[in-house]
């Protein structure tokens, strides 16, 4: 098991720039199985659950050429199915969630598919049944050996159809549209998620010769289509770095220019970032964030105390929920941090309080947050990461505190960010990574 050891208490200074977003290329890697011509996509994230569904592609015989950093080539026009009910892929795609978005294409192009029950972060319980509900209505028909653990779908022809989801899951809407993509006929999905990761599907398989309209919206338009096609795309870089990087120069009291953010993508975060009294100023499609001595949560037109939560998308997004709770510790003022999505996200906090952190836990999903004020700094400490945003919230508060904190277990911050103590080292961090 590795670990990090941070002494922290530094101002940083310098410039860092985001990786390509995660979620989006578990999509966008997935969507190579739609076609047998070669797709080039850029901006790959080096990290481990990324290069672990590169490997999954690989082994079922999907061509893939590195062509630089991030830069890759994928020509999936061998596809072998027997794989699917291999002990090599029940392993692999068992320790991935985000195997279960191989499914729509394989199901769209083939008719078949299997999947083992996916892993992930223990984050709480996330349904698979939009996915497989949309499948059904699409004409696929699905099994789940118990014993095995393992899901089987198939579809002598995939129909288009309305359909009415029951959560706007954006992986369930990935799923189903690049199922959909290939059906006979038209399927309209309404509640749709429209995320910018799944808005860049949407987009690139219409670069393929796709035919999705409605794209940014909840209701979605998908005219099926013969055969898709080659093309090239690059992926946007990763929202969740960046309200990272905001939320690490606003504890730290550190100048610190995020690079290259895609700004019009990011919806509510800026805002939300305001919220709790950080200053940010957007440079073009750069965020400068000052160095700051204090910040002032505000409060509601009323008076009362603020409260931030998660919502789809053009709501705050969960994945940063976790960042504004360990930046609140060091504000003036209150907060609620509701956690509406998932109900095992806070549990972290105990890690927090052990670092002098002042933070009501209420129930799983909601805890307040009574800032310090920077009058009492969180002391260091040693800790594991529980999961990969926790575990970055986490190395935010080490990278704050007075000494030297260890977090173990940061394999699953490898999960979601590319080399990041070489990326913190070179802004000024003391970080070091041992087994």
């Amino acid at each position: 098991m590795a670990s990090f050891k941070i002494k922290g208490g530094k101002k940083l200074h310098g410039q860092i720039t985001p990786q390509g977003a995660k979620n989006e290329a578990l999509q966008i890697l997935s969507a190579v199985l739609l076609t047998s011509e070669k797709v080039f996509i850029s901006n790959i994230p080096d990290i481990t659950d990324v290069n672990k569904l590169i490997e999954i592609l690989v082994d079922l015989g999907v061509k893939v050429e590195k062509l630089g950093k991030g830069s890759y080539s994928f020509q999936a026009d061998q596809i072998n199915l027997e794989h699917l009910s291999s002990d090599n892929f029940r392993d692999k795609g068992g320790r991935l969630r985000g195997s279960i978005m191989i499914v729509g294409p394989l199901l769209a192009r083939f008719g078949e598919a299997a999947i083992p029950r996916p892993g992930g972060d223990k984050i709480g319980r996330r349904r698979l049944d939009t996915h497989f509900i949309g499948f059904e209505k699409l004409g696929a028909e699905f099994n789940y050996d118990d014993k095995n653990g393992f899901f089987q779908i198939n579809a002598k022809e995939l129909t288009g159809t309305f359909m009415l989801l029951e959560e706007a899951s954006v992986t369930g809407t990935a799923n189903i549209v690049m199922a959909a993509c290939l059906a006979k006929g038209k399927t309209t999905i309404y509640n749709a998620a429209c995320e910018p990761y799944l808005q860049q599907l949407c987009k690139m398989i219409n670069r393929m010769g796709g035919k999705i309209s409605g794209i940014g919206s909840n209701l979605l338009l998908i005219e099926g289509v013969d055969k898709l096609g080659g093309c090239e795309h690059r992926l946007l870089p990763d929202m969740i770095e960046i309200g990272s990087w905001i939320g690490l120069a606003a504890m730290t009291q550190s100048e610190l220019t995020i690079k290259d953010v895609a700004y019009d993508e990011l919806g509510v975060i800026p805002a939300t970032f305001r919220k709790l009294g950080i200053q940010l100023e957007r440079r073009g499609d750069d965020i400068f964030v000052p160095p700051q001595e204090y910040y002032e949560i505000e409060s509601f037109i009323d008076g009362s105390i603020m409260n931030i939560s998660d919502a789809p998308w053009p709501g705050f997004t969960p994945d940063l929920l976790s960042i504004i709770l360990v930046v609140a510790t060091q504000a003036r003022g209150s907060v609620l941090i509701h956690q509406k999505m998932f109900e095992s996200r806070l549990f972290f906090t105990d890690k927090l309080i052990d670092m002098g952190a002042q933070i009501i836990l209420c129930d799983p999903h909601r805890a307040t947050v009574i800032g310090l004020d920077r009058k009492s700094k969180l002391k260091p400490t040693v800790m594991t990461s529980p999961d990969i945003r926790a575990g970055v919230s986490l190395l935010i508060a080490a990278l704050s505190a007075d000494g030297e904190s260890t977090i173990h277990n940061i394999e699953q911050i490898d999960r979601g960010y590319e080399d990041i103590e070489a990326r913190l080292k070179a802004i000024g961090a003391d970080i070091t990574r041992f087994n």
